[in-house]
């Protein structure tokens, strides 16, 4: 993935157009009341979860995945708030970025928080990744999410060695030659920090980032291959590494589905970002300031709360994740003993516990390029 600090996108804030206002946009829902778009990241896309809300609606529904958030927010600074209805992307774009810009809408608090009730502990409402900053509106709604660190074959490297060791087996010369990175960069500039054992997400001075480019160049240079998750995934069960940067149940859970669950993944017990050793990601879901938003974005972000559809969502093609909707007994009752399995439900509480949430690195640019230069001079 492309990121973008959180100065670079401010400093695109003062040249977006200026949102029409709700109320003006009543007249303009008749057009679009049999249409749908989605910019979202896979899954969302799934025809397991549009194909019977089409059904449902005679609705034509598209959507587009991405696997970046920067990229959608600035396709929707480039003037596509006219063609998408809903976002969906990572917790903090929502409340910092997307809001102050005037790119999404909030969503009536009285419609839509009591579905935050019915969710597991961590989301009830106000739900702060889903508020604005002053708290006083709703922005979006939760549903899949995870931690994401590090993936482990635990027939070579244990779980409770990896999660005790934690970052400091990538500092291990050791192990290189043993392990990939994951193509992320966004995660992969995280994790770099998290391996220098600095938090990533303050400013950082010159002495820190020297520490982190001799650390990118380091880890790139140890790494016995970089590719996507499915890549990371065979390597890990034909023996090819033992452990790769960047993974969480996002990325292992396709191979446990498939019968390996010794392939798993990883929450240090402890790391730089106030003691947490780990960092999660929640995905918030947003109406798009569209002039002409489709009456149907309220429809169907009430539609992925049902049970049967936020289980689909969970398991829908490609990734395997917990979603928040399963603190609703009918939704979790959905889930079978090998699905829970799949998503690693018997430690998600504690590896969230210790884990970070997804923010913006401030001075994002200049740690991409150092680590994309590290990149470049290990090819």
């Amino acid at each position: 993935m492309t990121a973008l600090s959180r100065r670079s996108v401010l400093k695109m804030i003062g040249a977006a157009a200026a949102a029409a206002p709700f109320a003006e946009v009543g007249a303009a829902f008749a057009a679009r009341t049999g249409e749908l778009n989605i910019l979202c990241w896979e899954g969302y896309n799934s025809a397991q979860v549009l194909d019977p809300f089409r059904s449902e609606t005679s609705a034509t529904v598209k959507a587009e995945s991405l696997t970046n958030d920067p990229t959608m927010i600035n396709r929707l600074r480039a003037g596509e708030t006219r063609i998408w209805d809903l976002i969906n992307v990572n917790n903090p774009w929502a409340r910092k970025i997307m809001a102050p810009a005037g790119l999404i809408k909030p969503l009536p608090r009285a419609e839509f928080e009591p579905f935050f009730d019915s969710m597991l502990p961590a989301f009830k409402p106000p739900y702060r990744w889903a508020m604005s900053e002053n708290g006083s509106e709703l922005l979006g709604m939760a549903q899949r999410f995870g931690p994401y660190s590090f993936v482990v074959n635990t027939n070579k490297v244990s779980k409770a060695s990896a999660e005790e060791q934690g970052w400091d087996l990538f500092n291990d010369p050791a192990m290189a030659g043993r392990y990939g990175i994951l193509e992320s960069d966004d995660w992969n500039v995280f994790n770099i920090f998290m391996v220098a054992g600095i938090d990533p997400f303050k400013e950082h001075g010159l002495e820190e980032m020297a520490k982190f480019e001799a650390t990118a160049l380091r880890v790139f240079k140890g790494a016995k291959l970089v590719g996507d998750a499915a890549t990371m995934n065979q390597a890990l069960v034909s023996g090819e590494i033992d452990l790769h940067l960047t993974g969480g149940t996002y990325s292992v859970s396709p191979a446990r589905a498939d019968g390996y669950p010794e392939m798993r993944a990883v929450t240090p017990l402890k790391g730089p970002i106030a003691g947490k050793g780990g960092i999660a990601w929640i995905e918030i879901t947003s109406t798009v300031n569209n002039p002409e938003l489709s009456p149907l974005a309220t429809d169907f972000l009430k539609y992925v709360q049902k049970p049967e559809v936020a289980h689909r969502v969970a398991f829908a093609e490609g990734t395997f994740n917990p979603v928040a909707q399963m603190g609703d007994p009918k939704c979790f009752a959905l889930f079978t003993k090998d699905e829970l399995d799949a998503i690693q439900w018997d430690t998600l509480e504690e590896e969230m516990a210790r884990s970070a949430e997804y923010d913006i690195v401030p001075d994002y640019d200049k740690a991409l390029d150092l680590m994309l230069n590290a990149k470049r001079q290990r090819s």
